[in-house]
């Protein structure tokens, strides 16, 4: 399909952060011609994302708050020999809420259905053989594998399920790991929509990233089972393979996307390195994409790229648990990690979430008995070495 004029800005690829790039730039800057083109027929596939409310500033919540679906003023732990509820807002935003905003706002600038062949600094190929001209190009098209960083895998499946009764539950529970441990660190991650309704998610942080759909969702029927819970109907089912990142270097990682193309998401390695979590640090790029002044492409390219490196090496202290939970600890024993870290204080849990450690946080997560071998946890201490370490033996 031919496309007539050269655009401003061109977002191959219409996930959490492409969509919410577009969303800011006509907000802020409506003069701009921005197009988004999406491989799939809906913006933000079939997705829920969440986000802690200490996660993002009050400036960034004012307008990312239109996009919560649901948001509840508290929270819930549970593990084998401790159990917590803080008074930390959890929000949660669906991908239905995402496309139903921004569509009619991007109108015949939102291209669906669509595959992106290529990216370029002066436009998008489409794998129709088209070719949209653009003065700046955003590559957000999702997580991108590399030689360049070594990663674990959180994976879960998740179904959003109609009870015959009232499940019970006032908040969310984001960690039950009092169950069997299976694949790695096990948890149900649960989100009460309604009384009667709720999504209900079996997550394995494991080293390999293949779904097993069929054990999760029978962890799910047996978590349902074990709360009591007898299930009416199932109304959508979602899944996901997030990375954790291990170790990396970033700027090796970055040099591999095409000059002069700005980069978003997971495609930049935006993400929280252990949670997974990806939707502030969505929030806050599209936020600093919408307050410049300079959209040519180069600039936009700068810009970005500048700021992944950047939060990527803010983040050195989170790659080093994430690399002690998945190398110092045996599997069915990852879940001591956690439940340690929930006994800490919740201004402590609340900044961890929010990516800002800083170092007498990083000092009191660390100080003690470790819930991991001392010898097998200085293995993890050196990222080079790690990373060295890592793909040699890929070799």
């Amino acid at each position: 399909m031919p496309f007539p004029d050269q655009v401003d800005v061109a977002i191959a690829g219409g996930g959490l952060s492409g969509a919410l790039i577009a969303w800011r730039l006509r907000q802020r800057r409506p003069g701009l011609r921005v197009v988004v083109i999406e491989k799939d027929l809906v913006l933000g596939g079939n997705h829920t994302w969440s986000f802690h409310g200490t996660d993002v500033t009050p400036q960034t919540y004012e307008w990312l708050s239109e996009f919560v679906t649901y948001r509840w003023p508290r929270q819930r732990v549970i593990f084998p020999t401790h159990r917590r509820s803080l008074e930390t807002p959890y929000c949660s935003v669906t991908s239905s809420r995402l496309h139903e905003l921004i569509a009619p706002v991007l109108g015949d600038d939102m291209l669906l259905n669509l595959s992106v062949a290529e990216v370029a600094p002066n436009g998008i190929a489409l794998g129709d053989g088209a070719f949209i001209a653009a003065k700046a190009v955003i590559d957000a098209r999702g997580e991108r594998r590399s030689g360049k960083m070594a990663l674990g895998f959180q994976k879960f499946v998740g179904q959003e399920l109609e009870f015959v009764k009232p499940h019970g539950l006032d908040g969310p529970v984001i960690m039950d790991a009092s169950v069997a441990q299976q694949g790695g660190y096990r948890f149900l991650y649960v989100l009460p929509f309604t009384e009667n309704t709720a999504l209900v998610e079996d997550t394995r942080y494991s080293v390999g990233a293949a779904l097993d759909r069929e054990e999760l969702r029978a962890g799910v029927a047996a978590y349902c089972n074990s709360r009591g819970w007898i299930i009416a109907e199932t109304l959508r089912e979602e899944e996901g393979v997030l990375p954790i990142a291990l170790a990396g270097d970033i700027d090796a990682y970055l040099a591999e996307a095409p000059d002069g193309v700005a980069l978003a998401g997971m495609r930049a390695a935006l993400f929280h390195p252990l949670t997974g979590y990806s939707l502030p640090d969505a929030a806050a790029l599209a936020d600093l994409i919408a307050r410049q002044d300079d959209f040519s492409g180069p600039a936009l390219a700068q810009l970005t790229r500048d700021h992944a490196a950047s939060v990527w090496r803010r983040r050195s202290f989170y790659r080093l648990l994430s690399r002690m939970l998945f190398d110092a600890a045996a599997p069915d024993q990852r879940y001591k990690v956690l439940q340690r870290f929930y006994t800490m204080s919740q201004p402590l849990i609340e900044r961890f979430y929010a990516g800002v450690s800083p170092v007498r946080d990083q000092a009191r997560i660390l100080m003690g008995k470790p819930p991991v071998p001392v010898g097998r946890a200085m293995g993890c201490v050196s990222e080079q070495q790690y990373l060295k370490r890592t793909m040699m033996a890929k070799v």
